[in-house]
């Protein structure tokens, strides 16, 4: 049986490329698509064998600059080419991927939603395209309608948490399963003797809400870690006081060393899943986040962290209060996060998948 894999694009490796990683472990893709490959060999050979070649679009000759042509991925998705001879076609999508065409009524496309898909033009355009917006609303209520259209085209859905799940039945009125992405726990020790610091680990980008960790932190003068890279790296050092640390990019042994020994991780974005607050909880790190998204599912409230209400200043401050007034099982964070393990997800993957198609 051929097996193809679709993908939105590659650049680098964090936790969507993680479920890359599992879907090649477990399908052995015969062939793979994406509009852009622009990532690097060293992370690229954590997700593909020895000389495996990806087939990209037209796009791939605009580099790191494909993203300002956002407006035509869903063309360009559209004209992807598979092989005929393809049995599964299994896309693996935060964005457009989903739209891909079949060859034929007899090929099998199964799509994996990595997340609330094209955020660009839904949920977060605001935050993306600010003062503009209204300029471009014309343009952005046509790709909606595409979009839209293109969710149709995947013979079944998974999403990555409850959260996406409603998501997708409410933007797309599609039906999902939820299988939940997989976590590399092993890279994550497990440490109770915890340090008087707090840590914050992400791509340093806008709808992370890194800004608000960094006000909280200048108020409170407590030692805050900031692990990650990013558009708003530069700015936020520059408005950091001295007790917030930046470290930029960190591999999984540097991450663990810091993560396993902080008293806390930070977590104020909006994620649709969240790998980061897994991770620390695989060090017994106990978590403070905000109340919504994928934390909702992954962290106990008052057993494996403290969840506050709103996206703000005040409310993470009074987070942090609460925890620091608080007692909790290390042992017991731990175990909890083996429930996200990679080879539960890529077991789920592959009994669903079998359900319709021997593998």
């Amino acid at each position: 049986m051929k097996k193809a894999l679709v993908v939105d694009w590659l650049d680098k490796y964090g936790g969507a490329e993680r479920v890359l990683t599992s879907l090649q472990n477990v399908f052995q893709f015969n062939e793979t698509h994406a509009l852009v490959n622009i990532m690097k060999e060293n992370d690229f050979k954590k997700i593909f064998p020895e000389n495996y070649h990806v087939k990209t679009t037209f796009l791939q000759k605009l580099g790191n600059y494909f993203r300002l042509f956002f407006f035509v991925f869903h063309y360009f998705t559209s004209k992807i080419k598979i092989d005929k001879e393809v049995d599964l076609i299994i896309s693996s999508s935060h964005a457009v991927a989903k739209g891909v065409k079949k060859h034929s009524a007899n090929q099998l496309h199964i799509s994996y939603f990595q997340a609330r898909n094209f955020k660009y033009i839904w949920d977060e355009v605001d935050l993306y395209f600010g003062k503009t917006v209204f300029l471009l609303k014309p343009l952005i209520n046509l790709l909606r309608k595409i979009d839209v259209r293109h969710a149709q085209r995947p013979d079944f859905i998974i999403s990555n948490s409850k959260f996406v799940q409603n998501w997708v039945k409410q933007t797309y009125n599609r039906d999902s399963v939820v299988i939940y992405p997989p976590v590399s726990l092993e890279h994550f020790s497990f440490c109770d003797i915890k340090e008087d610091y707090y840590v914050a680990i992400g791509r340093i980008v806008p709808y992370k809400r890194f800004d608000l960790v960094v006000e909280t932190f200048n108020q409170l003068n407590k030692k805050l870690i900031v692990i990650g890279d990013g558009d708003q790296l530069s700015k936020l050092k520059s408005i950091a006081k001295p007790n917030i640390q930046f470290t930029g990019y960190l591999n999984s042994t540097e991450v663990n060393k810091i993560l396993s020994k902080a008293k806390a991780f930070i977590h104020i974005g909006l994620e649709d899943f969240g790998i980061a607050p897994i991770e620390a909880q695989a060090c017994g790190t106990p978590v403070i986040a905000y109340k919504a998204g994928g934390v909702l599912e992954t962290v106990i409230n008052g057993k494996t962290g403290i969840l506050f209400n709103e996206q703000t200043k005040e409310s993470l401050l009074t987070a942090i209060d609460e925890f620091e007034n608080k007692t909790f099982n290390l042992s017991e964070i731990r175990n909890h996060a083996f429930t996200f393990s990679k080879e539960r997800f890529e077991t789920e993957m592959k009994t669903y998948v079998s359900s319709f198609l021997p593998i």
